[in-house]
């Protein structure tokens, strides 16, 4: 038991800084991220008997978070934040806002409105329902094919669809909103 409580925690000296990027890829916020390698640290320490050494520890480590952020995903994919379609739809359906079908400027002689786009964007995708902020991030952000965030999120492709659009015009609605205000 000793000799085990120390080489858990020599992984945990050697191996911390690793994990913590990894899971710092994979998530947005930095404390889940450091809950993520605590719990992988957790998990790793109560079955310290099944690490078979086959692989290195930090392989074995790297499984383990990697199962801890699939289930940390798919925990915030199925509690979605309830999203109220009123701000895009009235009761008949039709465009609460017609300014949503407007044209955008075009501003890339600007490389800092630029930028100011990219951190508008990325702050209102944070702000997207969990369920909605994941698709959008597997989708077009990891660059995953539609098929495989349909498989890794439990979801058919006509509710993939539905999803990314809902989030486009809630993006759109959230850069007219923040962006236009900095130009």
């Amino acid at each position: 038991m000793k000799q085990e409580n120390e080489e858990i925690n020599k992984w945990i000296e050697l191996y911390s800084g690793s994990l913590l990027n990894r899971a710092l890829s994979m998530v947005a916020d930095k404390n889940d991220a450091m809950d993520l390698v605590q719990d992988t640290f957790m998990s790793a320490s109560s079955s310290y008997n099944n690490f078979k050494r086959q692989c290195t520890p930090l392989s074995w480590l790297h499984n383990i978070l990697k199962n801890k952020i699939s289930d940390f995903y798919r925990i915030q994919y199925r509690n979605p934040e309830v999203v109220s379609m009123s701000l895009f739809f009235d009761s008949s359906g039709s465009w609460t806002d017609n300014s949503v079908l407007n044209e955008w400027p075009q501003n890339s002689d600007n490389p800092e409105a630029d930028s100011t786009l990219l951190d508008t964007l990325d702050r209102c995708i944070e702000h997207l329902p969990n369920q909605w902020r994941i698709t959008v991030k597997r989708y077009y952000i990891e660059q995953k094919k539609a098929d495989k965030v349909c498989h890794e999120l439990g979801i058919a492709s006509t509710n993939l669809w539905k999803i990314l659009q809902r989030s486009r015009m809630q993006l759109r609605k959230c850069i007219e909103l923040n962006w236009f205000d900095t130009l």
